[in-house]
Formats: structure tokens, C-alpha cells, sequence
């Protein structure tokens, strides 16, 4: 049986090249004088080096060698670096021997076009303060870019439906996000109507009786949900909503401390869903380099200190909650919220059920049980961490934790704290499972609209990464780069680059495995190379990673920033426009003080403490102390609070 596989493979080895079935993949789409990659696979061949050598790519008059890699597992033929500087249909030509066996086209575009439509969907969401209509234009013109322009307007329509906002859906990530977070909001509005929530609200507003405290409270159970970002997210915001509501706290504030507690935090924790993504990038690309050998997990320990962006941004949540005072639309916010109970803008866009939750209010003569919130949220957090243990690999807690599959984990937690909490209600005669199952679907139709915006997101995230959006912005800024200001660099690439993409994963995924041997190649140019040069090795890829997140803090299109935004009740818009300031304050500050002293030699506790005093004199000599409510308008005991 042996033998006759062989004679087999020997048979398909030397039959006639164009009888051979090779699949030619090629970009749909390339920008002038950008590198592009191509790849060649065949189920009959077993490419080796010496295999690869007969085979080349030819284009406008070029040939292109062609190198044996393992691309996904399986062996294929890759060629890198190919260029064209032409627009419009580009034709290539798989040859072997001389002889060409296939035939394949893409389509180039100038370099800028790639980063219209992200920067067009921000800027009308931003001018008009409608993110739906903003997001479907930005998709529609990414689109008919790819399209080709020109006649292909109409196509763009159909495309930007038809294969984007399908494939983000089809998407088995994005479907778990869909359902976990639909699920959440589900469990919200059950323990919502059998009052647990009310209970919870109860007790907290008996030691959060100021707006201070609230805030303290918010951004602590934000630190203390650390695992993960998405689960942190929806938590704390539909947790905290309620009490902050009676403590006229906009939900502008809200949001803002529920989107600076989650992706901070999951960034820098030892042990969350982010870390075996972070720590097996930089795996890859450290693999690259030769003569370094340090353990990739090592290396992102030793780069947490150099994240100025995630540490400040953290530390100035508390420090906003604790000084009362604010600056520029998150002042007004708080000021009309204080002064006219208003937490939400007239006017705002946000769902009335998801805003006031008229559907999912408590019923009455019923008792207010702490336990009927409590255990579901336990249930859901216990099982987000159970899973996570299960689903990983590894000797160490971290190793495990880092390579779980956390999207599995997030619907198996969200399954069974809805299950909880009909259950607690059903078995306390609280609600018939009718009126449990009411409840439930109530609070599944509050995200519904956020729903929308976040398979927009995605879809125009699926548009950048077709038009090679990133690719562009690390062609802008070239590889002639100063060692000294290398971070600093990188951090603004990768905050443009996540703003651009609306995705912090993404923007890591595609940053680390260039940026890393790349700066390892800039310290190589200077004689830098070396154990005490490692420090700019270590802050570029904190770099990496603390401007990825503040990107993701800016732009209107990042899910997590959608996800607070909803998770809060807030106004999506609302939210970026009053988070925007506060994060291009701590990104400068983290940069100017931190990042480019730190390349220059200066210690990073240095620059973290000099941050946070500056970050002290700015909050105390510009922001300005928001008016207290009146004592009597915020309700301290059970009585006042239902």
C-alpha cells in the first residue's frame, strides 16, 4: 500500500505542469508602490526548495522568484515584495520552466484612496453625529473602490451589503460577540424586572452617596472585572447604569469610565483573553530576528512598564472620579446632568428601552434581592474564568489563560447566567417563566440598534484590510528611522492605524510582526544591538500596544467604543466627542513625557511619575469642579432609590 502512494506521488509529481490543479492567490486589490504578496498552493505537489526554484511570478515585465514557505500549516510557494506603480488592472503570470500555468489579476489603486473611506465615515460621524448612516457611507465608498470606481458606483451598494456586512456576520468571532452580548443584555433585563438590579443599586447608593463615589465605584469594579475587555465592558456598564442615573452621573461619564477600565486593563493584567493574542504576536515576530532569543512572554512582561498610554489612562479615571472636576464636553455633560437630571443629552440618540428601560422595570410589591442580580453576574464571571481554564493549554495559569478561546467562554457564561437568573425567578414566584421570558426578550431588544453599529464596524474593518489601509500608513512614515524616537514613532503609526481600522486587535496583528524586526534592524544599524539597548526594543512594542488601545479610544468605528457606548445607554457620538479629550491628553502627555525620554535613555519610572504629576496640574489648574447635586435629589435610601 506504501509503494503504491509512492508511485503515486511519483506519478503526480512528473505529470505535465498544466495538468497539475494549482491555486494562484492574489490580493484583490493593491495600492501603487506598496508591496504586495502572492502565494501558490497545490494539492498534488509537495513544494520543497529545490521545487521552488523552477517556479517564478511574472509581471509587467518582471519576474519574481518564488520561495517555499508553510503558509497556514500546509506548504506553498510565496513571493514577496512585488510592486506596481500603475493604476487600473494588473495582470501576473504563474510560470514554471519558462512555461506559464496560470493566470491571475488584481486591481491597483493609488495609496490614499485606502484610507478614504475610514476617515470619511469618522469625520460624518463626528460632523453629524449619526454613526449608522456614517458607518454605511464609509462601507459603501470602500466598496466601489474595490470595485474598481467609476461605473461600479451601484456595485459598491450591493457589495457593501451583500459580501461585507454577510461576511462580518458570518464571521464565527463576531457571531459569539452578537449572541454574548445580545444574551447580556437579556440577563440584564431579568434581573432588572425580579429586582435584583434595583437591589444591587440599593445597596450601593448607600455607600456611593455622591457622585465621587459612584464614579470610585464604577472604575474600581471596571479594575476588578480585569480578564477581559468585551466582558468587562457590558458588565460594569449595564451594572453601574442604574446607580449612576440616580446619582446624576451622565452617561457620557458612564461610558468614559467603562471604556478607560476595559481594554487598560485587559492590555496590562498577566492573565486575560489579550495575552496570549499579544504574547504569540510577539512570539512570531521576535522569531524573526536572529541572535535574540529571549521567551516572548519575558518580553511583554518586561514591555509593561513602558505602557504610559493604558497605566495613565487608568490612573486618570480615579483621578477625574476623585477630584470632581472635568474639562471641555465631559464638563457640560456633567454639568447638566447634575444641575437638570438630565444624564442623557436631549435629543441623543439612544434607544428609550435601553435608555430608561421601561420594559424592564421592577415589579411592584415584590422584594428587592440583592442575590437575584448578584448570583447571575457571579455565575457569569465564574464561568467566563472556568471556561477559560478548560478551553486553554499550557503547564502555567498563564500559559492556559492565555491561549483559551475566549469567545466559547463568553457564550457559555452568558448562557447559563440568563438560565440563573430565570431560574432565581421562576423559583422565588417572583415572575411566571411568561413573564421571565418577556423580560428577557425586552432586554435583548436594547442592543439591538448597537448591533447594527458593531456589524457596520466590522464590515468597514473587512473594507480597510482589502484596501490595505495599514500597509499605507507604515508606507507614509518609511524605515529611515532615528533608533531614539523609534517608540515614539510606532506609537503614533499605531494610534492613526486603530483610529484609521477601528481595531486594536487588528492593528497589533498587523503592526508587531513589521515593527519588531524592523526596530531590532534600526538598533543593528546604530550598533544598538545589544542587552542595554534593550529598552527600545521593549517600549517599541509597548508602543505597539498602548497606542492600538488609544486608537481604539478615539475612533468612532471601534467596537469596544460602540460596546461602551451601548452597554452605558449612551449616545455613541456623545461618547467619543467627550473621551476624545481627555484621551489625546493622556496620549500626548504618556508620549512627550514617557515615550520619547525613554528612548533617549531616561528611566521609564520617571516618565511615569512625571506624567502623573502633570496629569495632576492640568486636572487641578483647567478642569473645573462640577456642581454637587442637591443633597436632597440624590436618593440615599431603598425607599427614595426604587
Amino acid at each position: 500500500m506504501l509503494r503504491l502512494r509512492f508511485l503515486l506521488l511519483l506519478t503526480l509529481v512528473s505529470l505535465p505542469a498544466a495538468a497539475q490543479d494549482y491555486t494562484f492567490e492574489v490580493p484583490r486589490v493593491v495600492l501603487n508602490d506598496i508591496p504586495f504578496t502572492v502565494t501558490v498552493r497545490s494539492p498534488d505537489v509537495l513544494f520543497d526548495e529545490e521545487q521552488a526554484a523552477t517556479y517564478a511570478v511574472r509581471m509587467d515585465g518582471q519576474r519574481f522568484p518564488l520561495e517555499f514557505r508553510r503558509v497556514d500549516g500546509e506548504r506553498a510557494l510565496v513571493a514577496e515584495g512585488l510592486t506596481t506603480s500603475e493604476s487600473g488592472r494588473v495582470r501576473l503570470t504563474l510560470m514554471r520552466d519558462g512555461a506559464a500555468l496560470r493566470e491571475a489579476s488584481t486591481r491597483s489603486t493609488p495609496g490614499w484612496l485606502s484610507i478614504v473611506p475610514p476617515l470619511l465615515a469618522i469625520a460624518v460621524a463626528l460632523a453629524f453625529k449619526r454613526v449608522v448612516p456614517a458607518l454605511f457611507l464609509g462601507l459603501w465608498i470602500g466598496a466601489w473602490t474595490v470595485v474598481g470606481g467609476g461605473l461600479g458606483f451601484w456595485q459598491g451598494v450591493l457589495d457593501s451589503f451583500q459580501v461585507y456586512v454577510l461576511g462580518a456576520l458570518s464571521d464565527p468571532d463576531h457571531a459569539a460577540i452578537i449572541l454574548f452580548s445580545l444574551m447580556i443584555g437579556g440577563m440584564v433585563g431579568v434581573i432588572s424586572r425580579n429586582g435584583g438590579m434595583q437591589g444591587v443599586v440599593n445597596h450601593i447608593v448607600r455607600w456611593a452617596k455622591d457622585a465621587r463615589r459612584g464614579q470610585i465605584a464604577t472604575g474600581a469594579l471596571g479594575v476588578a472585572i480585569f480578564f477581559d475587555d468585551y466582558a468587562n465592558t457590558l458588565v460594569v456598564g449595564n451594572t453601574m447604569r442604574p446607580v449612576t442615573d440616580r446619582l446624576r452621573i451622565s452617561r457620557e461619564k458612564l461610558a468614559y469610565i467603562v471604556d478607560s477600565t476595559a481594554a487598560p486593563v485587559s492590555a496590562l493584567a498577566l492573565v486575560t483573553t489579550w495575552i496570549g493574542f499579544e504574547v504569540g504576536l510577539i512570539g512570531d515576530a521576535v522569531s524573526k530576528i536572529e541572535g535574540y532569543d529571549e521567551a516572548a512572554y519575558s518580553i511583554f512582561l518586561s514591555s509593561i512598564p513602558y505602557s504610559f498610554y493604558p497605566i495613565l489612562a487608568i490612573f486618570f479615571v480615579f483621578l477625574i472620579a476623585w477630584s470632581n472636576r472635568d474639562f471641555g464636553p465631559m464638563y457640560r455633560a456633567e454639568q447638566r446632568a447634575r444641575t437638570t437630571g438630565q444624564v442623557i443629552r436631549p435629543g441623543a440618540s439612544v434607544d428609550e428601552e435601553a435608555a430608561e428601560g421601561k420594559d424592564v422595570q421592577p415589579k411592584p410589591d415584590k422584594p428587592h434581592r440583592v442575590i437575584n442580580a448578584v448570583l447571575p453576574i457571579v455565575v457569569l464571571i465564574g464561568t467566563v474564568l472556568v471556561g477559560l481554564y478548560v478551553t486553554g493549554e499550557g503547564e502555567t495559569l498563564r500559559d492556559i489563560i492565555g491561549s483559551a478561546d475566549s469567545y466559547k467562554s463568553l457564550m457559555w457564561a452568558s448562557l447559563l447566567s440568563v438560565l440563573t437568573a430565570v431560574g432565581l425567578s421562576i423559583g422565588q414566584r417572583i415572575l411566571s417563566l411568561h413573564e421571565a421570558i418577556d423580560a428577557w426578550y425586552s432586554g435583548l431588544k436594547a442592543m439591538l440598534f448597537a448591533m447594527i453599529i458593531l456589524v457596520l464596524a466590522w464590515s468597514l474593518s473587512s473594507i480597510t484590510e482589502v484596501l490595505h489601509t495599514a500597509d499605507y500608513l507604515v508606507h507614509l512614515l518609511g524605515d529611515t528611522l532615528p533608533p531614539a524616537f523609534v517608540p515614539a514613532i510606532v506609537f503614533i503609526l499605531s494610534a492613526a492605524t486603530a483610529f484609521a481600522t477601528g481595531s486594536s486587535w487588528g492593528t497589533m496583528g498587523i503592526l508587531l510582526p513589521l515593527v519588531v524586526p524592523l526596530a531590532w534592524a534600526v538598533l543593528g544599524a546604530n550598533g544598538m544591538a545589544d542587552p542595554v539597548h534593550y529598552h527600545v526594543l521593549y517600549s517599541t512594542i509597548a508602543c505597539i500596544l498602548a497606542g492600538s488601545v488609544w486608537g481604539d479610544h478615539c475612533s468612532p468605528i471601534s467596537d469596544t467604543t460602540i460596546l461602551s457606548s451601548m452597554a452605558s445607554g449612551c449616545d455613541h457620538i456623545d461618547h467619543v466627542s467627550t473621551q476624545i479629550p481627555y484621551a489625546l491628553l493622556v496620549g500626548a502627555v504618556g508620549l512627550v513625557l514617557g515615550t520619547i525620554p525613554v528612548g533617549l535613555g531616561a528611566p521609564w519610572w520617571a516618565g511615569l511619575i512625571l506624567g502623573i504629576a502633570v496629569l495632576y496640574a492640568v486636572l487641578r489648574f483647567y478642569g473645573k469642579e462640577v456642581a454637587p447635586a442637591a443633597p436632597s435629589e440624590v436618593p440615599a435610601t431603598e425607599e427614595a432609590a426604587a
